[in-house]
């Protein structure tokens, strides 16, 4: 019996709670998704990540294709068996480090021309290699390639670029088509800050019959209230059936946002990346640990935190750590922004089942309330 890709389980107004089928198991949603850019998330063991429950991970297409190829992980079997990683890979098309090359790369129907960033040598990704790519690390879930378009962008450069995103998505549509293997392929909206361009794109990617579809190009430089804006003006656009994935996307109150404006998969380097940097997220809010406050300070990290950080050791070892510039610290650390990012998300989810959405965002915005603040005031800055 034919079983979708994607199960809508529960609604709250805009926000969903879902199932979502890969070839190595059925995910929850909304889901968090620990990013390993080249086949590793940072300071982390596959069997951290198993002990925290992440269902799913992201390799990148342009970092793995140029180290240490796409085709010698290939010969060992793929990602996951590369990587010991018994669990779902969604692999990123690459798009997004490619355009932020700038001066390296040239754009044109084909596709983008680049010099890689280690070598300087030359490389040409079409949508149709990039799904080859993919392929080869056998991705449970690829992106097409797309043009992530910089913010301040004006109406005919982004018109333009959408146009040619929507080429792209065709031909990789073409190249893989549905049904043609267990990986499945997601298309990417984009469009810019132009509402009308975000409709057209939702409109013409949606055709393609994808499995799923991600929200590209926010993000990029501009306020929350226009980010937040934007999004809670295109989640609703989506195919209501087909899973939602916001992009690179972001803080525990962008993700709290993102789950109320109707989207269910988010990822972000933040939690790993302000872990090595000693910024860690918990049930009472952000704690800088490199803080001297701290250094007498026999609690626990997060009193309601399962992770191993937070069951073992007291925040004067934690920054004792991370101030001697130990490696332990990394790994602490990281594990603990994501077991608390992993828990946000099934938190999220709860909250959808139990209709208090709403009141799950507030909550959390009452954990970060200077940049609920920011948000706030750019909002009343823009309205006004």
């Amino acid at each position: 019996m034919f079983s979708p890709v994607f199960t809508l389980e529960y609604t709250d107004g805009a926000a969903r709670a879902g199932l979502l089928r890969t070839a190595r198991g059925v995910i929850e949603t909304p889901v968090f998704m620990p990013v390993g850019t080249v086949g590793s998330v940072k300071a982390l063991a596959p069997d951290d990540l198993a002990a925290i429950g992440a269902p799913v991970i992201l390799g990148n297409t342009y970092h793995l294709y140029l180290r240490p190829g796409d085709e010698l992980v290939a010969r060992r079997g793929g990602l996951h068996r590369f990587a010991a990683w018994p669990g779902a890979i969604l692999t990123d098309s690459g798009g997004f480090q490619v355009f932020s090359l700038n001066s390296l790369r040239k754009i044109r129907e084909e596709g983008v021309e680049f010099r890689s960033h280690l070598d300087g040598s030359r490389h040409l990704f079409t949508p149709e290699k990039v799904v080859a790519i993919q392929r080869n690390l056998h991705s449970d879930i690829m992106m097409v390639l797309d043009e992530c378009v910089p913010y301040g962008a004006d109406y005919a450069y982004t018109e333009k670029s959408l146009a040619l995103t929507t080429r792209w998505a065709e031909r990789a549509r073409a190249a893989y088509p549905s049904g043609a293997g267990e990986s499945l392929l997601f298309g990417i909206v984009q469009g810019g800050f132009f509402k009308d361009l975000r409709c057209r794109s939702v409109r013409e990617i949606s055709s393609f019959d994808f499995d799923g579809f991600a929200v590209g190009g926010l993000s990029v430089g501009e306020s929350k209230a226009e980010m937040h804006g934007m999004l809670r003006h295109t989640a609703p656009l989506l195919p209501e059936r087909k899973p939602r994935y916001l992009m690179g996307v972001g803080t525990p109150l962008d993700i709290a946002h993102g789950v109320l404006a109707g989207m269910d998969m988010f990822d972000c380097v933040l939690p790993t990346r302000n872990a090595r940097n000693g910024t860690l997220y918990t049930s009472l809010g952000k704690v800088n640990i490199k803080r001297r406050e701290y250094a007498e300070d026999d609690g626990p990290l997060d009193p309601v935190c399962p992770c191993y950080a937070c069951r073992t050791f007291s925040r004067a070892y934690l920054r004792h750590l991370f101030v001697s510039g130990e490696l332990l610290a990394f790994r602490l650390n990281s594990l603990h922004n994501l077991t608390y990012y992993l828990g946000l998300a099934r938190e999220a989810r709860r909250a959808v089942i139990e209709g208090r959405t709403a009141a799950f965002a507030a909550h959390i915005e009452s954990l970060y309330p200077d940049e609920a603040a920011r948000m706030r005031i750019a909002a009343d800055c823009r309205s006004g």
